[in-house]
C-alpha cells in the first residue's frame, strides 16, 4: 500500500497549544485519529481569529472542509500539551489547504502532519464563490 505524504513548509505563521483530554484518548490508551481531527478544527479556528475572521465570516461568506489528510507519526497521551502550528497553501479560485504540524511540547516529537481543503462557501446560494480580496491577502495568497 502507498503511504501517504505531506510536504508540510518547515515555517507556519501561526502556533497554539492544546491539551490532550482524556475524551481524546481511545480504547488504546493514546490520542485518538478521530480526536486528532477535532484538535486540528480548534487550532483552525484559533488561526482563523489571529487574521480577524470565523469559519462563519470570511468576508461575509463562510468555510466549508473540502477533505483532510493525516500523517500520524507518533502517539500522545492524556494529559500530553501539544503546539498545533498552522499554515496556509496550494490557493485555489475559491479555496486553499490549511497544513498543520503538531508536536509534543515536552519532547518536540512530531504527532501528527495534517491538511485541510477548505472552500470559501456562500452559504445562502449552497455554492463556493471566488475568494474575496482581502480575505485571499490576510490568508497569504496571491491573486
Amino acid at each position: 500500500m502507498a503511504r501517504l505524504k505531506l510536504d508540510i513548509p518547515e515555517q507556519l505563521p501561526f502556533a497554539t497549544e492544546l491539551e490532550v483530554r482524556v475524551g481524546d484518548v481511545n480504547y488504546g490508551g493514546h490520542l485518538g485519529n478521530d480526536a486528532v481531527l477535532g484538535l486540528l478544527h480548534e487550532a483552525r479556528i484559533r488561526f482563523l481569529a489571529s487574521l480577524g475572521y470565523q469559519e462563519v465570516d470570511v468576508e461575509g461568506y463562510g468555510t466549508i472542509m473540502g477533505d483532510a489528510a493525516i500523517v500520524y507519526k507518533n502517539q500522545a497521551f492524556r494529559g500530553d500539551r501539544l503546539r498545533v502550528e498552522v499554515g496556509t497553501m496550494d490557493f485555489t479560485g475559491s479555496g486553499c489547504d490549511v497544513v498543520y504540524r503538531m508536536t509534543r511540547l515536552a519532547d518536540g516529537a512530531v504527532i501528527a502532519l495534517a491538511k485541510t481543503g477548505i472552500v470559501v462557501f456562500d452559504y445562502e446560494r449552497g455554492r463556493p464563490v471566488r475568494w474575496p480580496a482581502a480575505a485571499l491577502t490576510a490568508f497569504g495568497g496571491t491573486e
